[in-house]
């Protein structure tokens, strides 16, 4: 049983290698030139009766920029490529994949060859293939936040624009200049966009596609209704800008009230693995029976699982949406 895991891990660490090589060293399709080149002359999607986010993303995605086979086949389950670009990274999806399947499949091929029990491989193959991923998500949670409390600062700096006489566009290029990462980046992208021709309002649907902010959606929803229908703009922006702050106000005051129940779940949750831990190195015979004893295997399969629920139970209870 052991020399077919370990035979299953080295086939799945050389795959991985060869296939992430193979898409590190393929060069781009014609088929992305020819596509670029047809709307920018106006024969293409831009040009003719379609028109959105896939005709924009053609535009500012890079001339060889094409989705890999394995991207492809892991794009049913997840976007990549959009969790990447919102987690303001610039690694392409085939090789951010091709990493987190190197570290899986040599985590479980060290597993093997130091002899550890069988059950450690496959458990190391899953946490070790899931901290790229674990990081990503941190990454973009931690820039959305940043552009969530960037975003009421925007919108005055754009409401004392116009009140100054400046066009819209040039609001947002004065917060594209003005304003720092990741909030100045991204106005800056919608920026340049219409400047190449895409209309305002579709600019401003890209941008919301890229940044998942529901602040954000109404920034660009009350353009888009004041551009068809008319009306004043900056006060429009004053009070969304008002709005969001007194969100945030509240937030902070909920966070210094569930901080206690934060802490409880914290250590009610740390408490069994480190007691754990403690009872292993004071008496490794008495913890290892849960792993030699089938009773012992239900045990840990039970714990694992309130572990689960209780960790769910704590953050709907602690995490209150403002």
């Amino acid at each position: 049983m052991q020399t077919i895991l370990i035979a299953f891990a080295v086939f799945v660490g050389v795959a991985a290698l060869v296939g992430g090589l193979a898409m590190f060293f393929r060069g781009g399709e014609d088929n992305s030139v020819e596509s670029r080149l047809d709307v920018l002359t106006g024969s293409g999607p831009v040009g003719g009766k379609k028109k959105g986010p896939s005709a924009i993303s053609l535009l500012a995605s890079p001339l060889n920029d094409t989705p890999a086979l394995l991207e492809r086949l892991f794009a049913r389950v997840l976007n990549l490529r959009v969790f990447l670009e919102q987690a303001g990274t610039t690694i392409p999806p085939s090789r951010f994949l091709m990493v987190a399947g190197a570290l899986a499949g040599g985590g479980a091929v060290v597993c093997l060859v130091a002899q550890l029990p069988y059950y450690f491989a496959p458990i190391v193959f899953i946490v070790l293939g899931m901290l790229p991923f674990a990081w990503l998500t941190f990454k973009r949670k931690r820039r959305l936040a940043a552009f969530a409390k960037q975003l009421p600062e925007a919108m005055e700096l754009i409401s004392r624009a116009l009140r100054a006489g400046h066009s819209l566009a040039s609001g947002i290029s004065l917060v594209a200049d003005e304003m720092s990462e990741p909030i100045g980046k991204e106005f800056a992208r919608c920026y340049e966009e219409q400047n190449f021709g895409i209309p305002l309002d579709e600019a401003l649907e890209e941008l919301t596609e890229r940044v998942p902010n529901l602040d954000l959606r109404f920034f660009a929803t009350a353009v888009i209704l004041q551009r068809q229908t008319g009306g004043d703009l900056a006060e429009i922006l004053d009070k969304i800008g008002y709005l969001v702050r007194e969100r945030f106000k509240i937030w902070g005051q909920i966070q210094s009230l569930t901080g206690e129940g934060r802490l409880s779940g914290i250590v009610l949750l740390a408490l069994p693995p480190v007691l754990f831990i403690t009872m292993f190195k004071l008496n490794p015979d008495y913890v290892m029976m849960l792993f030699n004893d089938p009773l012992g295997h239900k045990m840990l399969a039970v714990a694992a699982f309130l572990q689960i629920v209780g960790a769910l139970v704590i953050k709907k209870i602690v995490n209150i949406k403002v």
